[in-house]
């Protein structure tokens, strides 16, 4: 053991941890509950195949965010891949600020209700794209999920709102919680990739520090709790066998586990161009295995490009994970060295690591899912799986034309790859493509055939129907039917964003998982038979105070099932919070039941004012389908008309010289409660301002309540001229709290000349 690995005795918070734990089914392997979504990409491999049929992608059953304070613009945020228990609980990972704070959640995956919630204190590390943070189930079903300065948090029994859990350090926490001053690990320590999970109940993520950790020795690694509680950690540094400038486990590279348990497969790196590596781990020890004797397992990630020459680009700014196929063969996705239009490369490795195989032609931000060749009849090659991936080309990238497609690639037969600066590098061969089926506005104009990109990481591959669940930037889920090549089915999610890659699962009841616009949707079967419907209400204003708008939804017939619905109020004419309060929630009809009442506050005024409407919108049904989704409510305006405004003629003599003084008066033809203005001008007939008739004038008359009259003064200018009598006018408009009955007022200069 090197010297920078380190066994801890645990100190857990408020659980005892116990033998008794191991026999309740914590060494069972991961899968003997084949339907759960144990961790990212749902096992130790990553592979992401689903053991149930998923529903149709027919109806959103119940949604909700992921993050509670997005981005208004694009998200450049990886949400953590939710997870799903046998008894059907959605793990639930949830950012609450706009630059961090994490809780977890889990819900009812059949109506989307809240069992329990738990805030953390956990801290990211450095980023510019912000990681993922994401929890794992072990085979015993204990939730793990991370904490500040390196600790990680675990609940047993989370299918139950009394589940209870502790805390674990990986260094021990007792090193945390007796240190002076142990929020000092808060600020150098962070867990900085998903967690991954073994048959054992053993969990292994990477770590990050920063500045210098108050534990002597502790350094950026990768480590180890074993189901007991016990930790254990290894540097980057060592994991690699060694190598000076390795430094770092990349953000969200979740280590990967090799089918038979034996090999922890890492990525370590630098933070320059210099060597990164992929590494074979011993999972009880940590220490770097070998493929030989005398020969480290691992192999330097190079861009295959030229023959190899060139270390490959690993970002933190990725979320791409080591995924192990059923042969044991390893793959992970990197970016170009010089840069490939941002595609990247796959690597391909034997399972020892000392061949590097054909690489797929993508790679950035990409973790592949297996894809059993059965699943595509019209395949004939040699190989008993295939891999899906992203294969976007981005527009004006590297020669791209913006056709983004997702692909299935045989990862032993080979093709060339197309573009120039692969230099006729063989990749693995495509045996199905399918572009995006929505075009891009920002690049139509010069790429015409360009198309909304792939937004996935980790897609859900579904054996039982053959198909893949691919989420897009257009905001809609997509099924990609591997039978026909064909988009079979799309729900929209979202109106479209551009984000980073999100994952998509299936839950045990086939229910599909999709994150779009930093919100957890739950897609599946429409429910036949069983509908929803709100009516319309009208309620009288009132002068004050609030009077409720009543709107009843009812369900056609009686359910056997829990039926649930969100609603949420919507502006018209009226405008929520001087017309009515805005109000939200979800209605819950228990079997049997078939009405339910949504109560909205319309705020009394004695503003006379036109009839207004506001709405309540039904969305997000569960066991029922909408058929009448909005309700209106009129407001029925009961204030007296207000009074009206009108400006008399006057008739004035011109004068020789100097000024006279033409008044008009606007009156109200009743006395208000209310402040009433009304903007004046006057206007040009056949007497003219510029040519000195009359001085122009313009301004706002003031009513304060009880005043009824008011007066404008226009200057009339005298002279000697012979002339025929002469008009102007003064205009009224722009009345608050008053309506005007007459705006005009003629003013008559007669000659007297």
């Amino acid at each position: 053991m090197s010297s920078d690995t380190h066994s801890r005795n645990r100190r857990a918070g408020a659980l005892s941890l116990a033998a008794v734990l191991i026999a309740a089914g914590l060494a069972v392997r991961a899968t003997s509950a084949p339907a759960a979504w144990l961790m990212l990409a749902g096992d130790p491999q990553h592979t992401a195949v689903s053991a149930v049929a998923s529903q149709p992608l027919e109806t959103i059953h119940w949604s909700t965010p992921v993050d509670l304070a997005p981005p208004a613009n694009e998200i450049l945020i990886h949400y953590g891949s939710p997870l799903a228990t046998p008894s059907n609980t959605i793990i639930v990972p949830v950012k609450t600020g706009s630059t961090g704070g994490f809780r977890v959640e889990a819900h009812n995956g059949q109506n989307g209700a809240l069992i329990w919630s738990q805030t953390t204190d956990y801290i990211l590390p450095a980023h510019s794209w912000t990681p993922s943070y994401s929890p794992a189930l072990t085979p015993g079903f204990r939730l793990y999920f991370a904490g500040a300065g390196g600790t990680v948090y675990f609940r047993d029994n989370v299918d139950s709102s009394g589940s209870t859990g502790g805390q674990l350090a990986f260094f021990g926490m007792d090193n945390y919680l007796m240190n002076p001053n142990p929020s000092s690990y808060n600020g150098t320590v962070f867990v900085n990739t998903p967690i991954t999970s073994d048959s054992a109940g053993n969990i292994y993520f990477g770590f990050r520090t920063s500045g210098t950790a108050p534990l002597a020795g502790l350094e950026s690694g990768i480590a180890r709790i074993d189901a007991i509680g016990n930790g254990t950690w290894v540097s980057a540094a060592n994991a690699s066998g060694g190598a000076a400038t390795i430094n770092r486990v990349p953000h969200q590279a979740a280590p990967a586990l090799s089918s038979d348990g034996q090999t922890l497969y890492v990525v370590v790196a630098s933070a320059t161009t210099t060597n990164r590596y992929l590494v074979g781990l011993n999972p009880s020890t940590l220490a770097l295995k070998q493929s030989s004797p005398g020969v480290p397992m691992r192999v330097a990630l190079k861009d295959p490009r030229n023959g190899g020459v060139n270390n490959a680009s690993v970002s933190d700014d990725s979320s791409a994970s080591p995924m192990v196929g059923p042969d044991g063969d390893v793959y992970y996705g990197v970016l170009g060295n010089p840069g490939n239009g941002s595609r990247g490369w796959m690597l391909h490795f034997s399972n020892n690591l000392t061949q590097t195989k054909t690489p797929g032609a993508f790679g950035w931000d990409n973790t592949p899912s297996v894809v059993p060749a059965s699943m595509v009849p019209s395949y004939t090659g040699p190989s008993s799986y295939l891999l899906f991936t992203k294969y976007n080309n981005y527009a004006g990238l590297d020669g791209g034309d913006g056709v983004n497609r997702i692909a299935v690639l045989d990862p032993n037969v080979t093709m060339v790859e197309p573009h120039a600066s692969s230099n006729g590098l063989l990749v693995m061969k495509e045996v199905l493509t399918i572009a995006g089926p929505t075009p891009d506005p920002e690049f139509i104009g010069q790429f015409p055939n360009a198309v909304r990109e792939w937004c996935i990481n980790t897609a859900a591959v579904d054996p039982s129907t053959r198909s893949v669940m691919v989420n897009s930037e257009d905001g809609k889920l997509y099924r990609w039917d591997l039978n026909m090549n064909r988009l079979s089915e799309t729900i929209t999610l979202s109106p479209g964003i551009g984000e980073a890659y999100t994952p998509t699962i299936i839950g045990p009841d086939g229910t599909v998982y999709a994150i779009n616009a930093a919100i957890l949707n739950a897609v599946g079967q429409q429910t036949i038979g069983t509908t929803l419907s709100i009516n319309d209400v009208s309620v009288t204003e009132g002068n004050s105070g609030t009077t409720s708008a009543v709107f009843t939804v009812s369900l056609s017939a009686a359910s056997s099932n829990t039926v649930t619905v969100h609603y949420a109020s919507a502006d018209g004419t009226a405008t929520a919070g001087s017309d009515y309060t805005a109000i939200s929630g979800t209605l819950t009809f228990a079997p049997g039941v078939t009405s339910q009442t949504i109560t909205a506050a319309v705020i009394g005024d004695t503003i006379n004012e036109p009839n207004e409407t506001f709405f309540v919108n039904l969305s997000n049904p569960s066991n029922a389908t909408v058929a009448d989704g909005q309700g209106r409510a009129t407001i029925l305006n009961d204030d007296p008309a207000p009074p009206s405004l009108a400006i008399n003629d006057v008739t004035v003599n011109e004068g020789n010289s100097g000024v006279t003084s033409a008044t008009f008066t606007v009156t109200l033809s009743a006395s208000s409660t209310q402040t009433v203005t009304v903007n004046f001008a006057s206007a040009d007939g056949t007497a003219k301002a510029a040519t000195k008739d009359y001085t122009a004038v313009s301004g706002t008359l003031t009513f304060a309540p009880g005043q009824t009259s008011k007066t404008i003064v226009v200057s009339i200018i005298g002279d000697k001229k012979k002339e025929k009598d002469e008009t102007f006018f003064v205009n009224l408009s722009g009345p608050s709290n008053a309506t005007i009955a007459d705006g005009q007022g003629r003013g008559t200069i007669v000659n007297d000349d």
